[in-house]
């Protein structure tokens, strides 16, 4: 018969996880920027970036919410970086 281990490990990871996507539900933080100012736009994603850090830092050791954190960061300064180049196109 095998035994298996490591259930409350796991259990306790899903639990952190589940207790971050919580925290994250609701606005994480409002950015404004002007698209023709580089510093402006890289202001609002280092705002971005902190409010991010500031709700997950009680959870940045669990693994799947660091990989969260990494993924959410890229996907708002992406998101943060086309609306820059959309609105620089159509002012133009």
């Amino acid at each position: 018969m095998a035994t298996i281990t490591g259930f409350d490990k796991l259990t306790k990871t899903l639990d952190e996880a589940s207790r971050a996507f919580k925290e994250l539900d609701g606005t994480i933080t409002e950015v404004r920027f002007d698209p023709n100012d580089r510093a402006s736009i890289d202001e609002a994603i280092r705002t971005m970036e902190n409010a991010i850090d500031q709700k997950m830092d009680a959870f940045r050791s669990n693994p799947m919410v660091a990989q969260l954190i990494r993924q959410m960061k890229a996907r708002y300064r992406d998101g943060i970086l086309a609306r820059a180049e959309s609105a620089r196109t159509c002012s133009n």
